[in-house]
Order: C-alpha cells, then sequence, then structure tokens
C-alpha cells in the first residue's frame, strides 16, 4: 500500500508543474515512474535534447523532444526553450502555432527566440505580426536586436510597403552600430537596399548602397532591381557594368532583372550583348534568362530571334509560352499567338491566369467574343477566375467588344477590386466613350480608398478634348498636380493633347516646357498641333529640338511634319523631309506619308508632278492616296489626270459609290454631261449606293 500511495503521489506533483505550453503540445504517452522508464529515456541529457531539437525534422518527433524537456525538467532552460521554438518555426504552418505557444510561455527569452520567432513569422507571411513582435523585442529591453534580426524585420517592411517602420528600423541599426553594440553587416545593409528599391524610395535605396564597404552579388540584384522598377534605363546599364568592373559575375537572376529592360527600353543592340554575356557566363541556358531573352526579343519587335529562341528551349514552361503569345500579339501578329496558344494546349502546358490574360487581346482584335467567353468560362473552372490579372483583362476584352453591359456585371462580381482592376473598368468606359460613367467612376474609386494613378487619368482625358468637356479636363489636371503624377511623361503627353484639340496651345506650350522627361510621343502631339494651326516656323523648331535631345523621330513624326508643309505650302521643305525619313532614319513609307506627298503638290496645283510620284511608286498605291490626287482634280480642273486616278481606283475597288459620284461630280464641274451620264448609268447598274450621312445636331 506504501509503494501504491507513493507512486500516487509522485504522479500527482508531477501533473501540477507548469507547462511551458499549452497541454496539447504534450504526448500522451510517457513515462509514468522512474520504474517504467527504460535506460535509454532516463538517459535522455541537456547536450542530447539540445541536438535532438537542432536536428528535428518532422512534427512528431519534435513535440517527442518536447515532451522529454518538460518530463525531464528542463523547462526553465532558456537555451533549450529558444531551440524548441525554432524547432516548431522550421516546420512552417504546422509547427507556428506551437512555437508561439512555447515563445509566450517563457518567463526569459533570448535574441535566439526573438529571432526565430520574427523569422517564423515572416516565412509564413505574416508581416504585421513580425513586425509586432519586433517593435516588442525593441520596447522588452532585455535583449537587443542584432544582424540576424533585421534581415526578416526589413522583408515585412518591404512586402507591406512600409517604409516609415522601415525608417526607423535603419535608425536603430545605425543607433546600436554608434554605440559599439553592432558593427555594418553585409546582410543587414543589403536588406536596407532591397526594402528601400521595393518600397520604391530609390533615393534612400542608393545612400545605403553607396555606403556599404562591402557588396555582395545579393546587394547588386537589389540595387539593380530596384532601379528596373523605376524604369531608369541608362541607370540600370551603368550599375551593370559598374558591378562588372567590380569583378562580380552577374547571375540568373540578374540577367533575367536586367534583360526586360532593354525590352521596355527597345535596346536591341543591348540586349543581344546581354544575351552574349548570358552564355558566356554560362547560364544561357537557364529558363529564366532564356523566357527574359524572348520577352525582350519580342518587345524589340526582333520576332524571328525571339521564335528561334523559344524553340531552342528544351523544356518550355508556361511562362514561356506566355512570353511567346503575349510577344505575337504585341507586334499585331494576332492569328500567330492564338495559333500558339493552341499548340500549347497540345503540348500539354497548361495555362495560368497570365497566359489566359495574354491571348485576350488578340482574341479581342480578331473579333473572336466566343472564344472570350470560353476562356472565361475556363478560368472559373480551373480556379483561375480570382486572378485580378485576369479579371483586368477580361474587363478589357468585353469593353473592346462593345459589351460594356458585361464588364459591368464582371467587374461587380469581383470581390477584391485593386486599383489595376478600377483602371480597367475606368479604361472600358473611356474605350466606348462614356465620359460621364467614366468620371462617376474616378469618384467611386476614391470613395472606396483607392487613389487614381496615372493609368486611370491618361484613360480619361482623352475624352476631355472637346471644349464642353474642356472643365473637366482642368479638374484632371489639378488632381494630377496634387497628387505629382503630372511628372509622368504619359500623363503630360496625354494633357498636351486635350489641350491642343481644345485650341489651348498656350497651356500646352506651358506643359511642355515643365516637362523634366520627353518622348517621341511628346513631340508628335505639339509638332502636329502648331502645323495645324498654322505655326509652322514653331513645328519646325520644335522638330530641330527633338533631334537635339536625342529623341528619334517615328513615322507619326514625318506624317506630321509634311502635313505642316503642305499646309503652308512648303514644296521644298516637304520633300527634304520626306527623303530624310528615307535616309537619315530608314523609315519605310506608308499611305499617309504618300498621301501628304500627293497633297503637298496638289495644294500648289502641281498635279503632273503628283501623277509622276504615284506612277513612279514600286508598290501599288492605296485608294486614299488616288482618292487625294482625285479631289485635287477637282478644284484644278484636271480631267486627264482624274481619269487615270479614277481607272487606277476602279480597279482596286470597282464596288466603292463615293469616287464614282466624285468622277461625276467632276465631269459635272468640266460640263462634260454626257460622261457624267455614263457615270450615273453605271452606279444604277451596279446597284452601288453612298451611305446615307447622321448629323449629330
Amino acid at each position: 500500500m506504501l509503494t501504491l500511495s507513493a507512486a500516487v503521489r509522485r504522479r500527482i506533483k508531477r501533473l501540477h508543474r507548469p507547462p511551458l505550453a499549452s497541454p496539447a503540445t504534450i504526448p500522451r504517452s510517457g513515462c509514468h515512474s522512474h520504474s517504467n522508464c527504460g535506460p535509454r529515456e532516463a538517459a535522455v541529457s541537456h547536450e542530447s535534447l539540445l541536438l535532438r531539437l537542432q536536428s528535428g525534422p518532422v512534427l512528431a518527433e519534435v513535440r517527442r523532444s518536447h515532451a522529454a524537456l518538460l518530463v525531464r525538467g528542463y523547462r526553465r532552460s532558456t537555451v533549450l526553450s529558444a531551440q524548441l521554438v525554432r524547432a516548431y518555426t522550421r516546420l512552417g504552418d504546422a509547427g507556428l502555432g506551437h512555437a508561439l505557444r512555447v515563445f509566450d510561455g517563457m518567463p526569459r527569452r533570448n535574441s535566439f527566440a526573438w529571432n526565430a520567432v520574427i523569422k517564423g513569422l515572416v516565412d509564413a507571411g505574416r508581416f504585421s505580426e513580425a513586425l509586432e513582435r519586433y517593435w516588442d523585442m525593441v520596447s522588452d529591453g532585455s535583449v537587443a536586436a542584432d544582424r540576424f534580426t533585421y534581415p526578416p524585420v526589413l522583408k515585412a517592411c518591404a512586402a507591406l510597403g512600409a517604409v516609415e517602420q522601415g525608417r526607423m528600423v535603419r535608425e536603430n541599426i545605425e543607433r546600436e552600430i554608434a554605440r559599439g553594440n553592432e558593427v555594418p553587416n553585409v546582410f543587414v545593409q543589403c536588406g536596407l537596399v532591397d526594402m528601400f528599391a521595393k518600397c520604391r524610395n530609390l533615393g534612400e535605396a542608393r545612400s545605403v548602397f553607396e555606403s556599404m564597404g562591402v557588396r555582395d552579388l545579393a546587394t547588386w540584384t537589389a540595387m539593380i532591381g530596384g532601379t528596373v522598377h523605376e524604369g531608369d534605363w541608362f541607370e540600370v546599364m551603368a550599375l551593370f557594368n559598374r558591378m562588372r568592373s567590380e569583378g562580380f559575375c552577374p547571375d540568373s537572376v540578374i540577367f533575367a532583372t536586367v534583360i526586360p529592360a532593354c525590352g521596355r527600353a527597345k535596346e536591341l543592340r543591348t540586349g543581344m550583348a546581354l544575351h552574349g554575356c548570358a552564355v558566356k557566363c554560362g547560364v544561357g541556358n537557364d529558363i529564366c534568362v532564356s523566357n527574359a531573352l524572348v520577352d525582350m526579343y519580342c518587345k524589340c519587335a526582333s520576332l524571328d530571334m525571339a521564335a528561334s529562341l523559344f524553340w531552342s528551349i528544351d523544356y518550355k514552361d508556361v511562362v514561356s509560352w506566355s512570353t511567346i503569345i503575349a510577344g505575337h500579339s504585341l507586334n499585331g501578329m494576332y492569328h500567330s499567338s492564338v495559333n500558339l496558344f493552341t499548340e500549347m494546349l497540345s503540348s500539354g502546358v497548361k495555362p495560368n491566369s497570365i497566359t489566359l490574360a495574354t491571348i485576350l487581346p488578340s482574341l479581342s482584335e480578331l473579333k473572336l467574343f466566343r472564344y472570350g467567353k470560353e476562356i472565361y468560362c475556363f478560368s472559373v473552372r480551373n480556379g483561375l477566375s480570382h486572378s485580378e490579372f485576369l479579371v483586368s483583362a477580361l474587363i478589357d476584352f468585353y469593353s473592346k467588344q462593345g459589351l460594356i453591359g458585361e464588364a459591368e456585371i464582371l467587374f461587380e462580381l469581383t470581390p477584391q477590386k485593386d486599383l489595376v482592376i478600377w483602371n480597367s473598368m475606368v479604361g472600358g468606359y473611356a474605350v466606348n466613350e462614356d465620359s460621364d460613367s467614366a468620371l462617376h467612376a474616378l469618384r467611386s474609386m476614391q470613395k472606396v480608398g483607392l487613389r487614381p494613378d496615372h493609368v486611370a487619368v491618361v484613360s480619361v482625358l482623352p475624352l476631355c478634348n472637346q471644349h464642353s468637356r474642356l472643365l473637366q479636363g482642368k479638374e484632371l489636371h489639378a488632381y494630377a498636380i496634387r497628387h505629382s503624377i503630372n511628372s509622368v511623361c504619359s500623363v503630360s503627353n496625354a494633357l498636351i493633347d486635350m489641350y491642343c484639340k481644345c485650341g489651348c496651345l498656350e497651356i500646352a506650350s506651358k506643359i511642355f516646357l515643365m516637362m523634366t522627361e520627353r518622348n517621341t510621343v511628346t513631340y508628335n502631339t505639339l509638332i502636329s498641333s502648331l502645323g495645324k494651326h498654322g505655326h509652322d516656323d514653331q513645328a519646325f523648331a520644335l522638330f530641330d529640338l527633338m533631334k537635339r535631345e536625342g529623341i528619334f523621330p517615328d513615322k507619326v513624326t514625318f506624317v506630321a511634319l509634311l502635313s505642316c508643309c503642305s499646309h503652308a505650302g512648303l514644296i521644298d521643305k516637304g520633300l527634304h523631309f520626306y527623303n530624310s525619313m528615307l535616309q537619315d532614319y530608314k523609315i519605310s513609307p506608308d499611305k499617309e506619308h504618300y498621301s501628304c506627298i500627293v497633297d503637298l503638290y496638289s495644294r500648289s496645283g502641281k498635279l503632273d508632278d503628283a501623277w509622276s510620284f504615284i506612277a513612279n511608286l514600286q508598290e501599288v498605291p492605296e485608294i486614299d492616296v488616288l482618292g487625294c490626287l482625285l479631289s485635287a482634280c477637282r478644284e484644278h480642273n484636271r480631267m486627264d489626270i482624274a481619269e487615270l486616278a479614277a481607272e487606277r481606283i476602279f480597279e482596286q475597288n470597282p464596288s466603292d459609290p463615293g469616287y464614282h459620284i466624285l468622277l461625276s461630280n467632276i465631269y459635272a464641274s468640266a460640263g462634260m454631261w454626257s460622261n457624267v451620264t455614263r457615270i450615273r448609268t453605271m452606279i444604277e447598274e451596279r446597284s452601288l449606293k453612298k451611305r446615307t450621312g447622321n448629323s449629330l445636331i
């Protein structure tokens, strides 16, 4: 009886010991008395428990170690408890709850335990909780943060965009260094660079970067990646070259970061040089690098190179297929894009939400509405319809088909609407020229706590290019100034276009002069408007400034210049621009350029030169070019050339009633009534009817 009574008392005493964690974490099986424990269990020591906690691979093993820690009386060991916390956090979501309970039950915590909990929360994506634990650690004051604390904390700041907290963390780091408690550490400094870069504070990222005595490849990657995100192409290449000059060999991550920037900047030669550099560094066959190269070649309109590289990839993943599909769509090869999508499905690669979003623009351009609906049904069946990127693409697809009602339904059914989805809805109204709904959507966006960005403003500004909407345009201009997006080049371009079309050239010119960054679109818009308003000298001066700033003109630039010369009657200057386009800039002319030259000759009455120009073209002139000459023949009463031009037009399109009626009117103006009767009879015999015009009044 005494033996039994002693055993019961020992059992009750053991049950009343305070646990380190919740009872759920303690295994139910175990030794009830020393007499029942095997020799191996009895021999569990502090050192053996430490080894087991450091190498525990699965939850069951860690829980057994936890039980042994409690049973053997090591519950007050800060070192063992901290190792237990770390062991649980290494198990991910399955162990994080146990880790937090053990941590909260510790009477004393060392830096190892704090670091383990913070890192575990960051690894689980619980960034806000991780920052709360860090500030608890700071306010506790019993232990100091160290070089293992800061990298996950900074990662949490970057993920949340919490730049103010990031600055406070930086102050703490610098304070500890000043006190001599810490020394500058490359991993901590790399975390600061990465955090500031991801929070789009490139100036602060650079200040940390330049202050580093030693930099590793990860630091260079963070700095270059942040600069790529900001779109500063020249700085990206300067950093890349500087990194190589300091003896670093770029890895696949850096190449996959820099190469797409070449595509966005249309720097094909630099992109090809990077391609060769990647091959030389031994990462040319890396799938991420290959995908980046395909993307770069597509964006630089080198589809042959992109396709050749794509088909050389041995194991094409979904990113490879999505990139080549998007590339063909971007370059207007919509049928090829759809064919590639079909081939991707045949090859057994399952599309993701990005793939589906990239095929939708091609389906839209080809008016394949039914297939677009099938894409939506496929996304619902496969659980992809929640993707904000895909929802945005679907709204764009429906809007461009004129199905704004379907776009609105999809928008309303989307529970989580981010800025991109709102922008798509605003853009959808703009595409359908519904200015009231577009402006209402902008206001609604603000009511739900989202701030319209430059994309939304650029979408709506073209709707304000009439005097009746000028007030709303000025309101958008004021909004852009208040929220510091007027410095974005696309916003300034849209404002210049709006003011020019409303006849406010002085305001447009002021915006132009205040711009710190200008591109080809900026100059094209202002040159075209100045020419239309008869300010040809200012237009030509602007073109000279464009060349001095190193901005290359495109086809639109020369259409604007030729049109300006045509309205001003400057034949020699117009021909000079045309020849410069061909010889200096190697730009192939389109029908718009041919029409401008014909109009240039025609306005000056030189119809023979205009006909000679058309006759000497290496390609068959389009009807619009011939029609331009035919209209001039009526004004100058040149029946000989009118008949030649009309003959060419009727060969290409015998069923167009407009040019038949124009030729009939030319004969009537010349008093050639028999020819008028002949043309009218031809119109009746062929049942040609001119479409009735509609007045907006």
